[in-house]
């Protein structure tokens, strides 16, 4: 029996469920980490846990996003063959028009993230078109979608290799692990692709990414083929690793791996790998011909009561009145709250400002003695101040990061995750601080913001220089002024430590 889809149908199941991943972790997902949680032994590490499950429900109570990065919009389609569509324009279309009401709609204005030319002008399309959209015909009369929205931090540290058929895909993955840092903001989940093509490894490694986290499950029942076997491994492997959340180093690094696999060459084996972030957002619907297919919201009884305290120990710093002299006695790992005025600015606005210095021109504001934060917030709506606006991954501003202490006098730097070597040592060389904020808890970071404006390249959009009026914002100091990192000695200690367990 042939079913009719109409294509205002698909345009609102897919608006529908972008805002409601934007807002809503699964529920896995949130029983995931808060089991983590309670596992955890590494204070930092649990401190960062805490602080993305007190951001989960506050985006769940508020219908704001769970993170500043609202993401790629990824589609996996699967048409039943007895399926018509009722339509006025191309399958793609639809689903675009889909993600552009999603992220327009005006109670819930979502950031606008995808630039055209990408090699080129990189000009913002304004509304996060379009989407990757994959394709499958199969028996049936429904038409099965999976939406998720992938943020750019987890998506860039993606790994693809050609390994040789006799190579163990095992030690391939720890060897990348630890390359990928902790940019990809964990815990998270792990996809893994093996076979096929190398474009058919990626997809693999993507589409495992939509299961629901169910390791524990399978550890006690046991694996039943290879790609179990390998899921099994890698869990216990990765944890040993000791990178812990937000790569502070602790117990729980992933939260599952996932694994699919399809049939390849014989002279090859295919392997990818794409991350998920705290920021994990999927949901599934299916159009059956009677009508839009919309969200079921959950029950806030799912989230855990989880607080986080600030400790005794705090060290509390006023913005407007700090020194480079004071900086200098603050300690790898030690809690920050920051209050008074920082500049914002991310990879185009520090690619201008290089620029204008090489060119000997005068920057549009003056960074003296200042502390940058690398964010591209979410456009604020109704009484906000500013929308979400968790940090972004550093390590993309570390190719400008000698140049601007050395030229502007700034102070420190705060975002996620590691810095690489280049900028440590920049840091280390001009007495700078790098200060890091959660990756996934990008509303919560948000309630410190009690002022923001446009200071600079406002033709940016959202990677325009704001100036932000901060009031007790918690950072950690990630690297000091000696240039000694907690991204370098965290996962180093605590790995000894889980091996030393396991010893006994």
């Amino acid at each position: 029996m042939t079913t009719v889809i109409r294509q205002d149908d698909l345009i609102e199941s897919v608006a529908d469920a972008l805002q409601f991943i934007s807002y809503y972790h699964p529920k896995d997902f949130i029983q995931g980490v808060y089991e983590a949680y309670k596992r955890e032994e590494s204070q930092a590490a649990k401190d960062a846990m805490a602080q993305i499950l007190i951001n989960s429900r506050m985006c769940a109570q508020g219908h704001r996003p769970i993170c500043q990065d609202t993401g790629i919009v990824t589609v996996f389609v699967n048409i039943g063959m007895d399926v018509k569509f009722e339509c006025d324009m191309a399958l793609d279309d639809v689903i675009n028009e889909g993600v552009r009401r999603a992220y327009t709609h005006p109670d819930n204005v979502l950031r606008a993230s995808v630039l055209a030319d990408p090699d080129g002008k990189r000009q913002n399309t304004k509304d996060n078109t379009p989407a990757i959209i994959h394709y499958k015909m199969v028996p049936g009369n429904t038409v099965e979608v999976h939406v998720a929205a992938k943020g750019g931090g987890s998506e860039a540290k993606s790994k693809f290799a050609m390994l040789n058929p006799s190579d163990s895909v095992v030690e391939w993955v720890l060897k990348m692990i630890p390359q990928m840092g902790a940019g990809w903001c964990p815990p998270g989940m792990l996809g893994i692709g093996i076979g096929g093509t190398a474009e058919k490894a990626m997809e693999l490694a993507k589409e495992s990414l939509l299961d629901p986290i169910d390791i524990h499950e399978l550890q006690e029942r046991g694996a039943s083929n290879r790609a179990e076997e390998l899921r099994l491994e890698l869990f216990e492997k990765v944890n040993d690793l000791g990178i812990g959340a937000q790569g502070l180093g602790g117990l729980t690094t992933v939260l599952d791996v996932k694994v699919k696999d399809y049939p390849t060459h014989a002279a090859n084996k295919p392997v990818a790998i794409i991350p998920n972030c705290a920021a994990t957002r999927h949901a599934h619907f299916t159009l059956d011909g009677t009508g839009p297919s919309l969200q079921t919201p959950p029950s806030l009884d799912d989230w855990p009561e989880i607080t986080w305290e600030v400790g005794e120990n705090v060290r509390r710093v006023n913005l407007d009145t700090v020194t480079p002299e004071d900086v200098k006695d603050w300690q790898p790992g030690e809690t920050v709250l920051l209050s008074g005025k920082m500049l914002t600015g991310r990879d185009a606005a520090h690619k201008k400002m290089v620029d204008m210095i090489e060119r000997g021109e005068e920057l549009p504001v003056d960074l003296k003695g200042r502390f940058i934060y690398y964010v591209g917030p979410v456009d604020p709506v109704g009484e906000e101040v500013v929308g979400p606006a968790g940090p972004t991954t550093a390590t993309r501003m570390d190719k400008f990061t000698d140049t601007m202490l050395e030229k502007t006098g700034l102070t420190g730097m705060i975002g996620k995750a590691e810095r690489g070597q280049v900028a440590i040592d920049a840091i280390k060389k001009h007495g700078a601080v790098y200060l890091m904020a959660v990756g996934g808890a990008a509303y919560l970071v948000s309630k410190a913001i009690k002022g923001a404006e446009v200071v600079a390249f406002e033709e940016l959009g959202m990677e325009a220089i704001y100036e932000f009026e901060v009031e007790d914002m918690p950072v950690t100091v990630a690297v000091d002024s000696r240039g000694s990192s907690v991204h370098q000695t965290g996962p180093v200690e605590w790995q000894e430590k889980i091996i030393a367990a396991k010893a006994v």
